[in-house]
Parts: C-alpha cells; sequence; structure tokens
C-alpha cells in the first residue's frame, strides 16, 4: 500500500474520531504531531499513543494563530480534520459552526501557506452535494447546501482552490460519505448513526430512526479513509492537485438494512437483540435522503481502492465497541 513514511504530518482533530485513526496508523513510520482543543475530540483516543517518541500532543485551538504556527512548525504534510461535525449542530449552532470551520481552516491554511508548507489534505465532505437528485454522486456535481454545515464544508473547498490557484500549494480535498468505526463516539446529542444504533441493541433499547428507515447512505468503514489519506498525502499525480474526491466505499444501503446487519452481527452476542423493536420518528430537518458515492475519480487519480465494504467494516467495529461497553461498564 502506498503510504505516507518518513515525514512530519500534522493532524489537526487529531483526538476525534477520524483525526486519533490516522494518527496512530501514522505513528508508526512518521512524526506526529496531534492538534486538539477536545470541544469534541477525546484523550482515550489517543491513549495508546500518548507517550509515543514520535507523537507530540498540542492542545490548542485551529482559530488561534499561536497555536497553528507552532503545530506546524517543520512539518511536511498536513492532514486536516478538525471541524465541529454533524447536520442538527450546525442548524442549532451555525456561528460556533463558522467559526470553527471557517474562520479555523482559513487560519491554518493560510500560515500553512506562509510558512511554506505545500500539501494539505483536508476533510471535506458528502454534506456539499445538498439537493443535487443524481445518484452516485460525481465531484463536480453539486447542488444546494440544505445546512449551514454544509455551507461550511463547501466554503473550505472554495479557499482550497483559490489557494491551490494563487499560491501553488498542493491542496486535496477528502469527501467523506458516512464514515463509521472504532472510536467514533457512541453517546451524546450528536452521536453518528451506527454507534448510536450499536450501543441502544447493547444496552437492550429500541433504536431511534428518523423517517422510515428507506433513506440510504454509502456507509465507510475508517480503514478506507486512513488509505484516502495516504494516498492524497503522497501522489506526484498533477492532476489530483486543487481536486476534491469522494471517499466511500460505492455502495448503498438503506438504514432498514443497516440495522437487519447490525441485529444479526450483534445477535451472536445476546440472542435477545434479535428481538428488540425500531422506533420510528418523524424525518430529521436538513437530512439528504439517499447518498452514494462514484469513486471512479479517486480511483483513477489517486489510486485509491477500498478494501472494507459494509459488512467487513461492521464485523470490526461491532467487535471494537463491544468491548469498548463492556470496559465501560467494568472499567
Amino acid at each position: 500500500m502506498n503510504r505516507i513514511t518518513g515525514k512530519r504530518v500534522l493532524v489537526t482533530g487529531g483526538a476525534g474520531f477520524i483525526g486519533s485513526n490516522l494518527c496512530i496508523d501514522l505513528v508508526k513510520e512518521n512524526d506526529v504531531v496531534c492538534l486538539d482543543s477536545f470541544i469534541t475530540g477525546r484523550r482515550e483516543n489517543i491513549q495508546s499513543i500518548k507517550d509515543n517518541a514520535n507523537f507530540t500532543l498540542i492542545e490548542g485551538d485551529i482559530r488561534n494563530e499561536e497555536d497553528c504556527r507552532k503545530a506546524l512548525e517543520s512539518v511536511d504534510v498536513v492532514l486536516h480534520q478538525a471541524a465541529l461535525g454533524s447536520v442538527p449542530r450546525s442548524i442549532e449552532n451555525p456561528i460556533l459552526t463558522n467559526s470553527i470551520n471557517i474562520d479555523g481552516f482559513l487560519m491554518l491554511l493560510s500560515l500553512a501557506q506562509k510558512m511554506g508548507i505545500k500539501r494539505f489534505v483536508y476533510a471535506a465532505s458528502s454534506s456539499t452535494y445538498g439537493d443535487h437528485p443524481s445518484l452516485p454522486k460525481i465531484e463536480e456535481h453539486i447542488g444546494k447546501p440544505l445546512s449551514p454545515y454544509a455551507v461550511t464544508k463547501y466554503v473550505n473547498e472554495l479557499y482550497a482552490k483559490v489557494f491551490c490557484d494563487l499560491h501553488g500549494m498542493e491542496v486535496i480535498g477528502l469527501r467523506y460519505f458516512n464514515v463509521f468505526g472504532r472510536h467514533q463516539d457512541p453517546d451524546g446529542a450528536y452521536a453518528a448513526v451506527i454507534p448510536k444504533f450499536i450501543k441502544a441493541f447493547l444496552s437492550g433499547a429500541s433504536p431511534t430512526v428518523h423517517g422510515d428507515g428507506e433513506q440510504s447512505r454509502d456507509f465507510t468503514y475508517i480503514e478506507n479513509v486512513i488509505q484516502a489519506n495516504h494516498l492524497a498525502g503522497i501522489t506526484n499525480n498533477e492532476k489530483a492537485i486543487g481536486e476534491v474526491f469522494n471517499v466511500a466505499f460505492g455502495h448503498r444501503t438503506t438504514v432498514n438494512e443497516l440495522i437487519a446487519a447490525l441485529k444479526v452481527n450483534l445477535s451472536k452476542m445476546d440472542s435477545s437483540i434479535s428481538d428488540i423493536e425500531i422506533d420510528y420518528i418523524a424525518e430529521r430537518q436538513g437530512d439528504v435522503k439517499h447518498s452514494l458515492a462514484s469513486i471512479e475519480k479517486g480511483k483513477s487519480l489517486l489510486g485509491y481502492d477500498p478494501q472494507y465494504s459494509i459488512e467487513k467494516g461492521l464485523e470490526e467495529a461491532i467487535n471494537w465497541y463491544f468491548e469498548y461497553f463492556k470496559n465501560k461498564v467494568h472499567g
């Protein structure tokens, strides 16, 4: 596999779900700097590497110039994951979402440019497709954003392209589609659907589904995302620079199908789970009905080749959450 090696890599949001997985993977062969404000990041996510000689944690905010300067010192590659996620949270708190996701992004991008850092890979989002009806989603065809979060992630793409064209920065955006896996927070009001469902089932509660459950998503296991970041971090393909790429598996699963798959897997651990009813409630504001990525562009320009289907990913994720909750109860 083509990997980032022998570099000094900054991972912003490095104690968050995706960021911590990147830090743990990268620290084997690189010097890794993790910048995190711990607004949503969790110290337990980086517990296993906190004493590693190749790992540096900087507790700071991407909106703070001094924190960013310190984090960017002598860095070869930036993997920018820090953001205030969640569509519902952005509807409730658009100002904070804008501040972190746009002001913070621009602070980091601008300082990276001034400090001579070329390669800047950033987390974009499938929410950028907005109300565009066509499936699969192709990078060049986007619709109107449906939430403040979607607006912020689109603005990131616009700024990145401008810095690429004006200053020759090697920016690459990765539009993540419904990423899941280890370290994804199952708690709190804005928990993502897979850990939330797993938590409900394991505690004998009915998972809550917005709408009829026929909405579909291109669920993407964390290992596919790690691969995409490596590829974007090392590519020499000039056609990839300044571009955005879908990061997904390229397969659509409805929420009802997801629930059925979770039930089958979790029932092996506790047979009573197969009898748990589902609680269907009103649709959620700002949600896209269907999502499916075309991953052809990433395949052809980056060599992206996702190895984890939703089934393979769920198997690993369920085992991780099973241990996680067991330790929570007994820990």
